[in-house]
Order: structure tokens, then C-alpha cells, then sequence
């Protein structure tokens, strides 16, 4: 897709905001981009053992973003996440899981990410096509009243016996139950990686105080960051967050430390640069940042491609997005997909 046909799906006014924006606050300079050499140049001198390189690799290397240092991420846990009838009514045929998997391969992403159950279900006919990525944890929703708490599912081993060359889990940070969630994650990833498969987290914050004053600030610049920062801590090869809405979480809400800099000269509010900061609390991209595509709307085809370019702009990884793909007729799911792909693929859409 020409940069034109970008714009055209944008439309003028955020083609001028997103694609005109200079970023002045962490300078592209000090990050670590996305490249065709991101392993060998970022990964190489990492503590992650040479099969763990090898996963990464198989990840960074297949489907239309392959060997450009991009990721495009099919995710459907959505069934346990949102319950399945919510998640899948809107076109059943997803209930199958060789449809899921499918559907990533037919829009040529670079992996699939699911549940056991899913990828297991088809392990045999698919792990050797398409990058597995088992989601090793999730939200249980059968509890009245509904309950939010990451739960394991599965076994570390269990996934590598079925191929995956990732696994994928959720924190829910700022939760009654994160420190839990923080410990469990960190000693299935430190086993992740000694089986040799990479690692991706959601890096969620959940938390009724979160919100101040009718405004919510579970996606802030200040708060987003830092989950992210915690997730490279426990050592996620990739995270995976919402795109920042608004910023000053810590200062308005009235908790943790703040700098004054972190609002002023490391941020701005234009979604670029709240992005950016996001990359940086990553160890300045050496962590990609994928973002979520977030929920069906009336505008998918521009909103996807809004989130992409300003995840590329800002320095990110890419995309994981799902229900704007899989809830659409397969047709209109992988234009979409495809879409995304294209902004990743255009040489004209750069840092900012």
C-alpha cells in the first residue's frame, strides 16, 4: 500500500497530526528501532539462550512483516477473556479453532496467539506453519459476581510439547492479586526461556482507583509506562499495551513517585509522543511495544491504521489485533490485518 493510500484511509486532519509530528521529547536517536538486524544487534549480547534467539527469530522472520524487525500478531484468547458466545457471535465460524489459526496464516502474520485449548486442538497440522504463541494465563469470568484475576491455565512444558515458539500471559498491575501475578509470571517466563521459547506480556493495569474525577486513567502515559517497565523487568522479550489515551495518572490520582519532566520534557499530549514514552520505559525499544488493536467499532480500517502509525512513529514493534479482524467476515478481517501490515512496510512512515 502507497504512503497516498495511507493517507487517504486516515484522512487529512490525522494524516497532518500523525504523519507531519516531530517528536521533541525522547529523542528517536536514543532508541532501539525495529530492523531487519534487531536480534543480532539488540538480543545478541542478552542473557536469552541460543534456542530462545531461535524462537525469536522464527517469530521476527515469518509472514509479510518477515525480516523487517515488525511484528503483526493475531490474538484470539477472547473466549475465555470476554466469553466466548460475546467474543464469537458476531461470526461463529471462529468457534472453530482451526478457523483462528487459519485466519492468521491467510493474513500473513507473523504469529498466532491463543489458548491452549485452541492451539493445542491443532498443534500437529499447524505449529510447523504459522509461530505459536500459548497464552498461559487468563481471566475467569464464571465467578458471580464477576471477579478480575489472572489465573494459570496450563503448563510451561505443555506448550513447548505442542511447538510454540512463545508463550503469552497477562498482569494485571494495580490489582489486589498482582503481586501474585508478578511472581507466577516471572517463574513461568524464567522457564520459558530455559525450554528456549520467547515471551510476550499484556501489560494491564486494572484498579478501581484508577479513576479520578470521570476520568479514567487505566491507559495513561505515566502508568502504561511503568507496567511496561516492570514487564522488562521480569524479562518479556516482547510487551504488549494500550495505546495511552491521556497522561498524569501518579500526579492526579495521588500515588507512587513522580518527576516533573516525565509530563514536560518526556511528553507532550500528542499520541506520538505518550507512545514514545511507552518505548522508552521498555529499555528505550530494546523491549518491543506492540499495541492492542483494541475493541470492533464503526471505523476499524482507520483505526488500525491510526494505531500503527503512530506505534511506528513513536519507535514501537508493531500490532496484535484481533477483534477488529476476527468479529468481520474473513474477506474484510485480513484487509485490515493487511492494512497494518502495509504502514510497517511503508518506507515513507518513519520515526518521528
Amino acid at each position: 500500500m502507497s504512503l497516498d493510500k495511507i493517507t487517504s484511509i486516515l484522512g487529512d486532519e490525522k494524516s497532518k497530526q500523525h504523519l507531519d509530528h516531530e517528536c521533541k521529547t525522547v529523542d528517536k536517536n536514543s532508541l532501539y528501532p525495529p530492523s531487519p538486524l534487531f536480534i543480532d544487534e539488540v538480543w545478541n549480547g542478552s542473557n536469552r539462550n541460543i534456542q530462545t534467539l531461535r524462537s525469536l527469530a522464527s517469530l521476527y522472520n515469518h509472514g509479510r512483516l518477515g525480516g523487517t524487525g515488525y511484528l503483526s500478531i493475531l490474538p484470539v484468547d477472547q473466549g475465555l477473556e470476554h466469553t466466548a458466545g460475546a467474543s464469537f457471535a458476531p461470526n461463529p465460524r471462529y468457534f472453530d479453532s482451526e478457523s483462528i489459526v487459519k485466519l492468521a496464516i491467510e493474513a500473513g502474520c507473523n504469529g498466532v496467539a491463543s489458548t491452549y485449548g485452541v492451539l493445542g486442538s491443532v498443534a500437529r497440522k499447524y505449529a510447523h506453519k504459522i509461530p505459536f504463541i500459548v497464552k498461559i494465563n487468563h481471566n475467569e469470568l464464571m465467578t458471580y459476581p464477576n471477579k478480575f484475576d489472572q489465573i494459570m491455565f496450563g503448563t510451561i512444558k505443555n506448550a513447548w510439547d505442542m511447538g510454540a515458539v512463545a508463550v503469552g500471559a497477562t498482569i494485571y498491575f494495580g490489582s489486589e492479586q498482582s503481586n501474585r501475578q508478578i511472581i507466577e509470571v516471572a517463574e513461568a517466563f524464567d522457564y520459558a526461556h530455559e525450554l528456549g521459547m520467547a515471551t510476550i506480556l499484556w501489560c494491564y493495569n486494572r484498579n478501581p482507583n484508577f479513576k479520578k474525577d470521570d476520568t479514567d486513567y487505566h491507559a495513561a502515559a505515566d502508568l502504561t509506562g511503568q507496567a511496561n517497565h516492570i514487564g522488562a523487568t521480569i524479562q518479556a522479550d516482547i510487551v504488549k499495551q494500550k495505546l495511552p489515551v491521556n497522561n498524569g495518572g501518579f500526579t492526579n490520582i495521588g500515588f507512587a513517585k513522580t518527576d516533573k519532566k516525565m509530563y514536560t520534557e518526556l511528553s507532550t499530549d500528542h499520541p506520538i509522543d505518550l507512545c514514545r514514552y511507552q518505548v522508552a520505559n521498555g529499555y528505550m525499544g530494546r523491549i518491543g511495544l506492540i499495541n492492542s488493536g483494541g475493541a470492533s467499532g464503526g471505523n476499524d480500517l482507520q483505526d488500525a491504521v491510526e494505531t500503527a502509525v503512530i506505534n511506528k512513529r513513536a519507535g514501537g514493534t508493531g500490532l496484535i489485533l484481533g477483534r477488529k479482524a476476527f468479529q468481520k467476515p474473513v474477506n474484510q478481517g485480513i484487509e485490515i490485518i493487511n492494512a497494518v501490515q502495509d504502514v510497517y512496510l511503508c518506507k515513507e512512515i518513519n520515526l518521528a
